[in-house]
């Protein structure tokens, strides 16, 4: 396994649609286990191919809290089937993003399809923290940042931030 770099905004791959990945191979494999090797490290709770450079319709999550034993999911061109009219507020942040936050409201319920690691179609439905990380690693694969659902005033804020210290760290 390996850690990947993670692309940080703005960066304009980050915007990407990401492609289909068809039938699980073994490089496949090979990059969900180092997506999740590289969120835990960060540490995250979700990532998506593309937050690695890697524009395919791969997410990886993990949302066990610190005393829980690891429950990573692999979810290969993962779709949402449904989701719930009501709706849950959490503050979420970004590997891509990395030290800002905002509160987002995302549907409190869904379900998605997806492809799991042994090629056979799945389906999970989930709820809380769950649901809200599906959904945000999911928007990634369609080019879609977490501060693309709040103020256009917030956006603008943390994204001049980030621009800001991509400057200063190549500078530097």
């Amino acid at each position: 396994m390996a850690i990947l770099p993670v692309i940080t905004a703005p960066d304009r791959r980050l915007k990407v649609v990401s492609a289909s990945v068809g039938a699980v191979d073994a490089a496949v494999r090979r990059l969900l286990d180092d997506m999740l090797e590289t969120m835990y490290l960060a540490p995250g709770i979700g990532l998506a191919a593309i937050q690695v450079g890697a524009p395919r319709r791969l997410i990886v999550v993990d949302v066990a809290g610190q005393n829980e034993p690891p429950s990573p999911l692999r979810l290969v061109d993962p779709v949402v089937t449904w989701r719930s009219e009501d709706v849950a507020t959490y503050e979420e942040g970004c590997l891509s993003l990395p030290e800002h936050y905002a509160e987002v409201e995302r549907p409190a319920r869904m379900r998605v399809r997806y492809t799991d690691v042994d090629n056979r179609a799945a389906e999970l439905e989930a709820d809380g923290l769950l649901a809200t990380c599906v959904q945000h690693e999911i928007d990634h694969l369609d080019g879609t940042l977490f501060v693309d659902h709040i103020s256009a005033l917030k956006r603008g804020i943390i994204l001049r931030k980030l621009a800001k210290a991509k400057k200063a760290q190549l500078a530097g």
